[in-house]
């Protein structure tokens, strides 16, 4: 993405029962303005490289007990040099029925269209199949994508 910066967090939070979350950081390293709306638009890959099957990616994360809200609705993002955007996926990696999921790798497009960047959030997502993924919002604590942790 030219001028936009993209990263994960190196560690997955613990929300509730089971629930847990990775950040994903989006950076305006350009000298425009970035406007984006909705939601990242994921592909999940595994060790070699290779497309995951058999995991839905939900838009929000409602749908993912104990993971709590996500904001509501998308809304518009405008980013001016310097500034970041942040989402966030959802998951719970109980494990049931079936063969669990790991997902070492994630191609990520800031919205429809734009070109993917490759993160490695190392996602352990069990047996439940589903992922979810928060709205762009502006990050307001003046942290960008290039922090430590991220």
């Amino acid at each position: 993405m030219p001028g936009v910066r993209a990263a994960a967090d190196r560690r997955s939070g613990r929300r509730g029962d089971g629930a847990a979350c990775r950040g994903l950081h989006l950076e305006n390293c350009g000298d425009r303005t970035y406007s984006l709306e909705g939601y990242p638009v994921l592909q999940l890959l595994d060790a070699e490289h290779q497309p995951v099957d058999g995991v839905e990616i939900l838009r929000g994360t409602e749908g993912i007990p104990m993971a709590g809200g996500d904001g509501g609705a998308p809304r518009p993002v405008t980013l001016r040099p310097g500034e970041a955007a942040v989402s966030g996926l959802a998951w719970r990696n109980t494990t049931e029925f079936g063969e669990a999921v790991t997902v070492p790798y994630v191609r990520v497009r800031a919205e429809a269209g734009s070109d993917p960047v490759m993160v490695a959030p190392h996602l352990d997502l069990g047996t439940t199949g589903e992922l979810g993924v928060r709205a762009w919002r502006k990050d307001e604590s003046g942290a960008g994508a290039g922090r430590p942790g991220t």
